[in-house]
């Protein structure tokens, strides 16, 4: 059996003695303790867990700083809130991207779930823990206006996928839409790639961005390290822009990629921006033409 590691955060020592007995009582797991944000730190940097299970109300922060630095360090594990405090008293605006179980310690059932709990969160992570936009229902909602039948055939974004890639000499673009659970390739230059699973890819992260969004070096940002997809694509550098309804919510992005790292100047930005907004107007004139057609 596979061993589950978790890191158990609380001030209060009888009841993190308490977590953490519940949590070791069950087998293949195992639970590490801590009281406070900066000891969490400490044992985030120091070694690897499945599972982060925390207090809200800490000392030196909350619950969801410890989230925070889990996710810098490790950003696909698992993480549940176990704590007194009713989750309508929980700031969430301190990390609002951040996918978090909530789970109420007020019986000893409570206790005796949390094992089940973390193991379901461990085992399901890489399908969770991806960042979710604050407007996600309004996203969702604006982008199904925009899937349209043939889409995907228009030469309108080949063109523009095709000139991006010359323009920046890289060897990959693309204009992707990000769904609920992937994202489709409406254009893409240099592959054939139709989608890919929401959580593999770098617009994940992108679409949280009011703008252009860069990594220069994939395999060196810790929310990438551990994504098998990315080397397997040849996608080491990585540069987009939102593309956006009128109403102003993120449908996708407008990427360029290469096969090696790479920086972006400010021009370059900006010219990023324009292809983005070129792209965005295309799919507003193509959802215009067809709700037209459908009219008539």
């Amino acid at each position: 059996m596979t061993e589950t590691t978790v890191l158990c955060v609380d001030a209060d020592e009888q009841e993190r003695a308490r977590t953490s007995a519940a949590l070791s009582a069950t087998e293949g797991v195992t639970s590490t303790g801590c009281g406070s944000v900066a000891a969490a730190e400490q044992r985030l940097s120091a070694a690897a867990f499945d599972c982060l299970v925390t207090e809200y109300t800490l000392p030196d922060g909350t619950g969801l700083d410890v989230v925070a630095a889990a996710r810098e360090t490790q950003p696909d594990m698992g993480c549940v809130l176990f704590t007194d405090t009713p989750f309508a008293d929980i700031d969430t605006s301190e990390t609002p991207h951040a996918v978090v179980d909530h789970l109420t310690k007020e019986t000893e059932a409570d206790y005796e779930y949390l094992p089940a709990l973390v193991q379901r969160v461990a085992t399901a992570r890489t399908h969770t823990a991806y960042p979710l936009p604050p407007d996600e229902e309004a996203r969702l909602a604006a982008l199904a206006a925009y899937d349209l039948p043939g889409l995907a055939a228009t030469a309108a974004f080949d063109r523009l996928t095709e000139l991006a890639s010359r323009q920046f000499d890289v060897r990959f673009a693309f204009v992707g839409l990000v769904d609920a659970h992937e994202e489709r390739f409406v254009s893409c230059y240099g592959a054939e790639w139709d989608s890919l699973p929401r959580q593999d890819t770098v617009c994940t992260y992108a679409i949280l961005e009011d703008d252009v969004m860069v990594v220069e070096d994939v395999a060196e940002d810790p929310r990438f390290a551990a994504n098998e997809v990315l080397p397997s694509l040849e996608i080491r550098s990585y540069a987009g822009a939102p593309v956006t309804a009128p109403t102003g919510e993120p449908l996708g992005m407008f990427c360029v990629l290469d096969d090696e790292p790479r920086r972006y100047t400010d021009a370059e930005r900006e010219s990023l921006r324009l292809f983005a907004a070129e792209a965005g107007e295309q799919l507003e004139l193509r959802r215009r033409v067809a709700t037209a057609e459908g009219a008539s």
